[in-house]
């Protein structure tokens, strides 16, 4: 059986820091998910921005379809129950809500008012201190992003600093997530469809409620990956893989159903829309992917998920 690792963020550092970049190689090698702890995000913030989350979902319909994502060519603002089918193959559409941000722009930026691929203004709701929150735990949590990618430069016998650039003004999203209780739910009825992630690293923080479950492409069996209180879910994306000529795994991913209300707050660590993927040095002569620009790709993934909608 296929367990999924913890490791101790906290070890990345002086004499047990290559302990750290060893158990992070492995564990993207193989279920390609992994439970980070001690990883120095503030745990206040954290609470707030459930709290925030909360307060936003709690809004009545009309009032946070003012911002629906529906409005922005950027990925940002709010998408509603059954706005998305991120099971490709079935169709089914995911019973869960969101809202996204991603680099707080002003609308006078010059790369928004050249209309630069996600280079857009975010949408706020009407809730004291949403914004502030939000963005507070946006730059703490991209952060621990870049040091993750430190880990994953050493582990593949890069310059620490490697992944430094492609992350300078990146395409980074936080998405906040509410998947509401089911009654009766019947196996493997969803709230998200099976998919892997488009980016190059998530960093998620649950709420506790069980219902994520990995799918290790040598197996066929679906596991639940373990809520440490306090602690991140990170896996690997797509685009990571890409970048790694399939060295890492980005494995298929669910949320079933809960039977109680489930929240949860998603970092996808995407790199600057420009950067460019492909297979990294030292990972292989033969390329399994040809080399593509990084908002190229998330259009693609986008437009694959939001026409399942279109077409239903």
């Amino acid at each position: 059986m296929t367990t999924i690792p913890i490791l101790d963020y906290a070890t990345f550092s002086g004499a047990t820091k290559q302990d750290f970049v060893d158990a992070w190689g492995k564990a993207a090698r193989g279920p390609g998910f992994m439970v980070v702890k001690n990883h120095g995000v503030d745990p206040r913030l954290i609470e707030s921005m459930f709290a925030k989350a909360d307060e936003f979902f709690a809004l009545p319909g009309d009032e946070k379809a003012k911002i629906s994502i529906d409005k922005s060519p950027h990925n940002r603002g709010y998408a509603g129950t059954g706005s998305e089918s991120l099971d490709e193959k079935s169709g089914q559409m995911d019973q869960k809500e969101a809202f996204n941000m991603a680099l707080d722009l002003p609308a006078d930026d010059p790369r928004v008012i050249a209309k630069e691929p996600y280079r857009g203004t975010n949408m706020w709701p009407d809730v004291p201190g949403f914004k502030d929150t939000f963005t507070a735990y946006f730059d703490q949590v991209f952060n621990l992003g870049q040091n993750l990618h430190r880990a994953i430069a050493l582990d593949l016998g890069l310059p620490e600093d490697h992944f430094a650039e492609p992350f300078v003004d990146s395409m980074s999203t936080l998405r906040v997530l509410r998947y509401p209780p089911a009654i009766n739910p019947q196996p493997g009825e969803i709230g998200a469809g099976a998919h892997t992630d488009y980016g190059s690293i998530t960093l998620l923080m649950s709420d506790g409620t069980a219902g994520l479950q990995v799918k290790p492409r040598d197996s066929a069996e679906w596991i639940d990956v373990p809520a440490v209180d306090g602690a991140f879910i990170v896996n690997i994306g797509d685009l990571l893989m890409r970048w790694t000529n399939d060295i890492y795994v980005s494995n298929p991913h669910r949320v079933l159903r809960p039977v109680k209300e489930r929240r949860s707050i998603a970092f996808f660590m995407d790199p600057n829309p420009n950067a460019l993927v492909q297979a990294l040095p030292g990972t292989g002569e033969e390329k399994h992917y040809e080399p593509i620009l990084c908002h190229e790709y998330l259009t693609m993934r986008l437009t694959a998920t939001y026409s399942q909608k279109a077409a239903s």
